[in-house]
Formats: C-alpha cells, structure tokens, sequence
C-alpha cells in the first residue's frame, strides 16, 4: 500500500509545485472481498485474463467447495455452500479482488481522471488550473457516481459516508480552494 500512497502524494506534489489544484477522492467500500461472486469472478479471469483449463480449474477448487453455517447456542443452520467471498488471510485474495475490479481502472481513465487501487482502497484524483475548480469537481463526481453504478452491479457497495474528498493546494494558495 505505501507505493500507491507515495504515488499519490507524488502526483499531487507535481501538480502543487505547476500551481494547479488537487482534487482527491478516497472511496471506501463495505465487506468488499465478502461479496465478490465466484461465478462471476471466474468469467472475468477465463475471458480478461485469459486463464484456461487447469489454472481456471485451481481457481475454481480455491474458490468452490466451501461451506458455512450459522450457529446459536445449541441450534445449528443447514450447511450450506459459500457463493460468494473470497477467502481472507493469503495473499491471492487482494489480487483476485484487483482482477474482479479492474474495469474500475478504465472506467476512471474514461472520465480523464487518475486511477489508483490497492486491494479494495481505491483513490481518484484529477488536477486542474483554479479557473477549472468547477469542472474537476463536476467530473470527478460524475465518475463517482459511475463507479457506484458499477459497483452495484457487480454487488459491491460503495460506502459513501466513509468515502472522502480532499482539495490540495500550495501554501500560497489554501484561499482559493473551492
């Protein structure tokens, strides 16, 4: 996570040091990894990744065959398959999350912004000149909401009372943020 941060601040103090303004934008999302469809997932990486056979067959068996169940006391739930998650605690499940998102890179490259994604940390950002503030804002909103779209439709929530928006601007210039 520390290079997409040090990315980040190094875009930002490029666009400072030519007197433009920041605008940053730090989405959060709720319970991510556990609502990524295995179905889906393994569509995306048999036609974007191009993984086939038996390496879709390992992702398959990773994914599948795990069950859970919920219990009370003494009362015990019906097993039942997971269909949805992925696994926590190894390395493959943030780049099986970053596989299942990559369409969010383009999608915010769409919109002639700046895309950075780590696991499920996602970060916009986009620079302008202060006459530019209103419409930096206006795309970087409108991206925001075609993210969210998005994510809906691929079952993830964008948290928007955790998601934050930040202006940048030299020390000469803290007046002139919108």
């Amino acid at each position: 996570m520390e290079t997409a941060v040090v990315n980040v601040l190094m875009d930002i103090l490029h666009a400072l040091n030519a007197g433009d303004l920041t605008m940053l934008t730090l989405l959060d999302l709720s319970a991510a990894f556990d609502t990524v469809d295995h179905a889906t997932l393994l569509r995306r990486l048999e036609i974007s990744c191009g993984i086939r056979s038996t390496s879709l067959g390992w992702f398959s068996s990773y994914l599948g065959s795990r069950f859970q169940y919920v219990c009370c006391g003494l009362s015990k739930s019906t097993l039942r398959m997971v269909l949805c998650g992925l696994p926590q605690g190894s390395v493959l499940g943030p780049i099986l999350f970053l596989l299942f998102t990559a369409d969010i890179i383009r999608l915010i490259e769409s919109h002639c912004l700046n895309p950075h994604v780590y696991a499920d940390d996602t970060q916009i950002h986009g620079f302008c000149r202060l006459a530019a503030a209103d419409q930096l804002q206006e795309r970087i909103s409108t991206c925001i909401d075609d993210v969210a779209l998005w994510m809906r439709s691929n079952r993830l929530q964008l948290n928007t009372a955790k998601t934050e928006v930040l202006w940048c601007a030299s020390s000469r210039r803290p007046h002139q943020i919108p």
